[in-house]
């Protein structure tokens, strides 16, 4: 199976679920983006690692885990998302230390904060960014570039907010929707179910 390279395109705040963001990765070849529903901790650990000037005052953990690491020699090669599973994905960190190669299975938000520390590149593979990737159409000058990033992860956070939902789960919010007759929620809802049919 090909791997697909990923960059980090993006991080947003969910308005419907309280705590949680949206991480956007980006093919780096390609126009399609794989949005991750991940945590308030994560999503501030991956936007302090981008933003190469902000220095808490104390090392987060995972500014540990990278510190620890390099005084034991052990480097993360890349992160790659190899499974998706009722809207979870699983990652791997790939480790080296000594000409060694060690794979560690990791939550995929916290493979992405230690990637943007090492420096690791990402990878998926295609068929699950065929499952579980998005178009998104740029525009030609960059302000427009993220004025439409903005409105597309705004609009994609409703939609993954269900990706960390089981079946059953989904099922009984369907039922909920079409009973209160919120039939525009439901029609995500049965998006959702019919995705992971497929």
């Amino acid at each position: 199976m090909n791997l697909v390279k990923l960059d980090i395109k993006g991080i947003s705040y969910s308005q419907t679920q309280s705590g949680a963001y949206a991480l956007v990765l980006s093919e780096v070849d390609g126009s399609r983006t794989l949005p991750i529903v991940i945590g308030a901790f994560e999503a501030q650990s991956i936007a302090i690692a981008l933003e190469k000037e902000i220095k808490p005052p104390r090392p987060l953990t995972h500014d540990l885990f990278k510190s620890f690491a390099d005084r034991f020699n052990i480097f993360i090669k890349q992160v790659i998302i190899h499974k998706l599973v009722d809207g979870v994905f699983y990652s791997s960190l790939i480790c080296e230390r000594d000409g060694i190669k060690e794979i560690i299975d990791t939550r995929t938000s916290d493979a992405i904060a230690l990637a943007t520390r090492f420096n690791a590149p990402i990878f998926t593979y295609e068929n699950i960014l065929d499952k579980a990737g998005v178009f998104l159409k740029l525009k030609d000058n960059d302000e427009d570039e993220n004025l439409n990033l903005e409105e597309f992860i705004s609009e994609t956070v409703d939609e993954i907010s269900y990706t960390s939902e089981s079946l059953d789960s989904l099922n009984q919010k369907l039922k909920e929707a079409v009973t209160n007759e919120d039939y525009e929620l439901a029609v995500k809802i049965r998006d959702e179910i019919n995705k992971r049919s497929k």
